[in-house]
């Protein structure tokens, strides 16, 4: 692309669209600047940058330039542009890994320190987008903390919330971070209780995750969970809500087969998801969901039914 010319600013803009869709701001070409691997600064004021509606996904030097945007500026409209615009961009695959080596996770994961809410939403969306990238993930973790502090803490069925729970979500598909959840698992259940139908299926996706590992089915059958948890067994509940608590129930008994612990009773409390799984209540209701008219919901229920 001709020697040593660089990307320099001009406008990119951000259209605010529903839900978690948002526009890519643009960066185009401008003149030339400086030399080799140093920091770009940007020739332009940050009100620049963002003028303009955009649909192009930008390159390393642009993504560069964002990061020093990012890091620098104080206006929290600026702040939240930006990190808009990083989080379109990591939806990209080759993306992501071009801002963990810039140095963008670390400037995008002091946001989430934000008090503005509406900015520590969009640092953990982009987060969220980063965190599909599994050498990503060695970087993220040390945020994960972090995030179950605001999702545990912060307002039920938030944006700050959902996005928190994305997170964790995307960060517990494999077993390696799947550690760090472990003293949060009764604050799982208690969102799942208490959220909405959107935060009861995001909850129950990082349940599945977790219920997928051996090594985490005696901290889930430990944690306390209120008898409510046992309604979502009713043949009414919806259906991405029902199949989902017949999935976990399902993962857990097949790691307990696999750990050898399945015909034992180890000594798990009253008031444990344990009890609750196994008691005859539950058995009623597997009983009940055999004859539920949807197939799907029916065949769960009836690899259930054995282990009763």
């Amino acid at each position: 692309m001709g020697g040593a010319r660089y990307v320099g600013w001009v406008a990119a803009g951000l259209v605010l669209g529903a839900g978690a869709c948002y526009c890519i701001y643009r960066l185009t070409r401008g003149q030339q600047r400086g030399s080799g691997g140093r920091r770009l600064r940007p020739s332009r004021s940050a009100e620049d940058l963002t003028s303009d509606s955009c649909d192009d996904v930008l390159n390393a030097e642009q993504l560069q330039k964002l990061l020093y945007l990012l890091e620098s500026t104080e206006d929290p409209v600026i702040m939240e542009r930006a990190l808009v615009t990083l989080g379109n961009n990591a939806a990209f695959s080759a993306n992501q890994a071009v801002i963990r080596e810039l140095g963008g996770i670390p400037i995008v994961g002091d946001k989430i320190n934000n008090p503005n809410h509406s900015i520590k939403e969009k640092a953990l969306n982009a987060l969220n987008n980063l965190s599909v990238n599994v050498e990503n993930q060695i970087k993220i973790k040390i945020y994960i903390k972090q995030i179950c502090e605001d999702v545990f803490s912060g307002p039920l069925n938030s944006a700050v919330q959902l996005a928190g729970l994305r997170v964790l979500t995307n960060m517990t598909v494999t077993n390696d971070h799947q550690h760090m959840l472990k003293s949060y698992i009764t604050d799982l259940f208690q969102v799942l209780l208490t959220g909405n139908g959107n935060t009861k299926v995001q909850v129950l996706k990082l349940l599945l995750n977790l219920s997928e590992n051996p090594a985490m089915t005696e901290g889930l059958l430990r944690a306390q969970v209120d008898s409510s948890f046992l309604s979502l067994y009713d043949g009414h509940v919806a259906k991405e809500i029902l199949l989902r608590v017949l999935t976990l129930f399902q993962n857990v008994n097949n790691c307990l087969r696999m750990e050898g612990q399945l015909a034992t009773q180890p000594p798990f409390s009253k008031g444990s998801l344990f009890f609750l799984l196994y008691g005859e209540e539950c058995a009623q209701k597997m009983r009940a969901l055999v004859y539920h008219h949807d197939v799907d919901v029916k065949e769960k229920a009836l690899t259930i039914i054995p282990k009763f």
